[in-house]
C-alpha cells in the first residue's frame, strides 16, 4: 500500500498531523508512506515507521512548490492520498481515494484531522525517537534531578510570556513542588530564537541551555524526561504534548484560536490569560495549571 500523506510548514502543525499518521500505521502496518511537508517541520518525522520517503518543499511565488511537489508524486499509483494542506493536488494525481481536511471544521485541531478521515474518537497526536535519541537526551539531562522544561519563545514576540514571569514560576514550582529541580530552556535554531530565550538564561543562569543543540527527535527525548514542561504557545509545546509529559501552554495573545489550537495530550492544556496581553497572564494561573496537570499524570 502506497499512501502521500502531505502535512504542514510549521513544526507544531505538523505534530498535530501525527494522530493520523499514527493511525494508519498501525491500520495498515505493510503501507509504505510518502512524507510532504516544510523544511522546518521534517524532523517530525523523521524516525516514524513505514515513512519511505520525505519530499520538503517551502513556499514559492505563484504557488510554484505545488508544481514541483506534483512532478516528483504524479508517476505513482497511490491508494491513498491525505492532503491536510488542500493544496488539490489530490485530483491531479491517480490515486485510489484522496482525502481533503474540510474547508471549515469545528473541534480541536486535531480532531478536525481525524474527522477528515472518519477516525472516531480522535487519537492523540505522537512522538517518535529512537535509542540514540534517547542516549542523546540523557547525555543532556540528569537522571537524578527533576527537569523542568521552559520554552520561552515563539513565532510572534507578543505570544512570549515575559522572562521574569518562567523564572518566577520555575522558582515556586521548586519551592512547593519538585526540590531539587533543574530548568531545561529549550529553543530552535538560529539568531532569533537565541537572543528571546537569553534574558530567562540571565534570570536562571543554572538552567541547562538547550538552544539550537537538538533535532527534533532529540527534543522529543529531552521532553519525555522532563517531570513538567511550560511554554509559549509555539511547535515545541506541541511536540511536548505529543511527548506525554505534563504540558502547560501559555495562551494570551492567540486566544481566540484556543479552543481550537490547545495542547492535544493526556497531561495537556491552556494556562489562558484573561486578555490578549501576555504580561497579565499570571504566574499564579500557570502554576495552578502545572499542580493539575502533574497530579494527573502522577494518578494515570
Amino acid at each position: 500500500m502506497r499512501i502521500l500523506f502531505i502535512s504542514a510548514n510549521r513544526i507544531g502543525d505538523a505534530v498535530i498531523t501525527t494522530n493520523v499518521l499514527d493511525y494508519l500505521i498501525r491500520t495498515y502496518p505493510e503501507a509504505r508512506i510518502t512524507i510532504a511537508c516544510g523544511g522546518v517541520a521534517a524532523g517530525v518525522f523523521e524516525r516514524m515507521p513505514n515513512r519511505e520517503r520525505t519530499i520538503i518543499f517551502d513556499k514559492r511565488r505563484y504557488d510554484l512548490h505545488w508544481l514541483d511537489l506534483w512532478r516528483q508524486v504524479v508517476g505513482t499509483h497511490w491508494d491513498l492520498v491525505v492532503d491536510f494542506r488542500r493544496s488539490m493536488t489530490a485530483y491531479f494525481l491517480w490515486a485510489r481515494k484522496r482525502v481533503l481536511k474540510p474547508r471549515r471544521s469545528l473541534g480541536r485541531k486535531h480532531e478536525q484531522f481525524a474527522a477528515a478521515l472518519g477516525i472516531r474518537p480522535a487519537p492523540l497526536p505522537v512522538v517518535w525517537v529512537n535509542d540514540a535519541d534517547r542516549a542523546h537526551a540523557a547525555a543532556f539531562l540528569p537522571a537524578d534531578r527533576p527537569v523542568i522544561g521552559l520554552g520561552p519563545t515563539a513565532n510572534w514576540p507578543p505570544k512570549a510570556w515575559p522572562a521574569t514571569h518562567f523564572a518566577a514560576l520555575f522558582r515556586r514550582l521548586v519551592s512547593e513542588k519538585l526540590p531539587g529541580a533543574v530548568a531545561a530552556v529549550f529553543a530552535g535554531p538560529g539568531e532569533a530564537e537565541r537572543a528571546m530565550a537569553a534574558p530567562l538564561l540571565t534570570l536562571l543562569p543554572e538552567a541547562i541551555d538547550l538552544r539550537g543543540q537538538l533535532s527534533l527527535p532529540e527534543a522529543a527525548a529531552c521532553l519525555q524526561r522532563c517531570a513538567l514542561y511550560v511554554g509559549n504557545d509555539s511547535g515545541l509545546m506541541h511536540l511536548a504534548a505529543a511527548a506525554g509529559v505534563p504540558t502547560v501552554g501559555l495562551c494570551a495573545a492567540t486566544r481566540d484560536r484556543a479552543a481550537e489550537m490547545a495542547p492535544a495530550g493526556r497531561f495537556a492544556d491552556w494556562a489562558l490569560g484573561e486578555s490578549e496581553d501576555m504580561s497579565a497572564l499570571t504566574v499564579e494561573t500557570a502554576f495552578a495549571t502545572a499542580l493539575r496537570l502533574m497530579a494527573d499524570a502522577a494518578t494515570a
